[in-house]
């Protein structure tokens, strides 16, 4: 029987070279997010919220713009979406202490989903992977997720910091996992 070449593949069409290479820039991206966080955590978070309003604001002008398009078949609700869109930007942006508890919560969500997500992908992992780092990665995300959710209005300050102190975790533990997945491909290959 011959033996035939047995490269791993994705299914989302990304190669493993670059799955570990996308791996490593989100977790130095998420490590340098932790720096900034901890550092300066109140005006980071007013830049975040103010940023997220703009481009709020900015999709629902070209909603608007769209619905200006006699051809376009939905004229009406892309108007009603981008008026609505506007406003919630508008409103973003002036309730600062309401964005940044909307963030928390959303931030927190992300976490929880991330950390169910890392830790079904250790658990059902392919053989030849590690298995470990997800499952770490997904009970400290979920962990962080559940901290977060549950705490979105105490202490914005204090929750920036935290966030950047998981951040910082966060990053730590997607580079080494970006290094460990690097390793299990050059085995595999």
């Amino acid at each position: 029987m011959s033996q035939t070449n047995m490269r791993p593949t994705t299914d989302g069409g990304i190669s493993p070279a670059v799955s570990w290479q996308l791996q490593l820039i989100a977790g130095i991206i998420t490590l340098v997010l932790g720096i900034i966080l901890s550092v300066h955590p109140t005006g980071t978070l007013n830049v975040v919220c103010v940023f997220i309003g703009i481009m709020i604001i900015i999709s629902g002008l070209f909603h608007f713009i769209r619905a200006l398009d006699r051809d376009e078949p939905h004229r009406i609700w892309l108007t009603c979406v981008g008026i609505l869109e506007v406003v919630i930007g508008v409103v973003l942006i002036r309730h600062l202490h309401f964005s940044q508890a909307l963030l928390g919560l959303l931030i927190g969500i992300v976490w929880i989903v991330q950390g169910i997500v890392a830790l079904l992908s250790g658990f059902i992992g392919s053989p030849g992977r590690s298995r470990v780092w997800p499952i770490i990665f997904g009970l400290i995300s979920l962990a962080a997720g559940v901290i977060v959710v549950s705490l979105p209005n105490q202490s914005i300050k204090t929750l920036a910091i935290i966030l950047g102190i998981i951040f910082l975790v966060m990053g730590i533990l997607e580079i080494m996992a970006a290094f460990f997945l690097r390793s299990d491909l050059k085995k595999i290959s």
